[in-house]
């Protein structure tokens, strides 16, 4: 992520400084808007609509362009600088279109996350309709596509216990659907409990996966918090006056790893998370966070009932979003400015 900010810094450094009386300009824009995460949690078939979040960016774009040199308000390409921050997440125990329990998908493999994804990136963008300068101005409409690249941070975390995080705190997944504080049985109904929605366990430290076991057949290393992303996106902008511009967008964020939610294979075998875990309390801590159902792994490498991940496949989501963004201009002398 440093090394990609500091090529934005430098790129603006080395635009902004034209010679000679120069008018400048640079939008400055903010947007917020709905992010669907589009991984290996998901009890829809297709696309998963019940991941819906929310996100929001700040964006700097229109300071390679001189309107009184190019005659027009954006260039044919341009270049924009983007912060922003996406929580990405879902929970395959929630009801899903009036389905709970053993009839969704991925009810019994019961997995949850949380990541609030902060990233800087770099992007192109294409306009296609190019909006003349003129004195007598007229509100115009442009459409644009964009792709570029960025690094993005952010920790898996999941709600996995009521209250502190201890064994004795743990979630009970029943088959009807309910959430209880003791394993299913047939004499004792237990309690109803509610999630607390508290993402309090970190997944990366737990080794969900068998990361971090040393075999020279199985060697598996733990997954960075750092990722690099690849957006690919398209808008309409809407030119209100000189100084105001209104964008609705959509972007699909495309990455090179497939554990922004912590899973991407199989389940962690008793054996490797012995090994990273040889005290008897954590090791059953390991086996709960692993699999918070029970139902998911026998402990040896197989899919008793489902996959824990898709490793062939990386994660993503989308981004639909409005955005409003104000245009400063400034004159800057050159080194033969008067």
């Amino acid at each position: 992520m440093k090394k990609i900010l500091s090529l934005c810094l430098l790129l603006v450094a080395y635009i902004l400084p034209h010679p000679v009386h120069a008018q400048r300009t640079a939008d400055v824009g903010y947007s917020s808007g709905v992010v669907n995460f589009v991984g290996d949690l998901a009890n829809e078939k297709y696309f998963p609509f019940s991941s819906l979040s929310t996100g929001m960016a700040v964006t700097l774009r229109n300071f390679m362009n001189n309107p009184r040199h190019s005659g027009t308000t954006t260039r044919p390409f341009d270049m924009q600088l983007r912060l922003s921050w996406h929580r990405l997440q879902y929970d395959e125990t929630n009801a899903v279109n009036g389905k709970k329990g053993k009839d969704l998908r991925n009810y019994m493999r019961g997995l949850n996350f949380r990541n609030d994804l902060f990233g800087a990136e770099a992007d192109i963008t294409y306009n296609i309709y190019l909006n003349k300068y003129s004195p007598l101005w007229k509100p115009k409409w442009t459409i644009f596509f964009l792709t570029g690249i960025g690094a993005f941070y952010g920790q898996p975390k999941a709600d996995l216990f009521h209250g502190s995080a201890e064994y004795g705190n743990r979630y009970y997944y029943w088959s009807d659907g309910s959430i209880r504080n003791i394993e299913e049985n047939t004499k004792n109904p237990g309690k109803v409990i509610e999630k607390d929605g508290k993402y309090e366990t970190s997944l990366r430290d737990w080794n969900t996966e068998g990361q971090g076991y040393n075999n020279e057949v199985h060697n598996k290393k733990p997954y960075s918090f750092t990722n690099v992303g690849i957006p690919f996106g398209s808008g309409v902008r809407y030119i209100y006056n000189k100084y105001l511009t209104v964008s609705a967008e959509m972007n699909y964020y495309f990455f090179l790893t497939d554990y922004l939610d912590d899973a991407s294979g199989r389940y962690a075998t008793y054996e490797e998370l012995k090994a990273s875990f040889p005290d008897p309390e954590k090791f059953e801590m390991a086996k709960y966070i692993s699999d918070p159902t029970g139902h998911g792994t026998n402990g040896y490498i197989g899919t008793p009932t489902s996959k824990r991940g898709n490793p062939n496949l990386k994660d993503a989501f989308t981004y639909v979003s409005l955005e409003v963004a104000y245009k400063f201009v400034w004159k800057r002398k050159g080194i033969y400015g008067q």
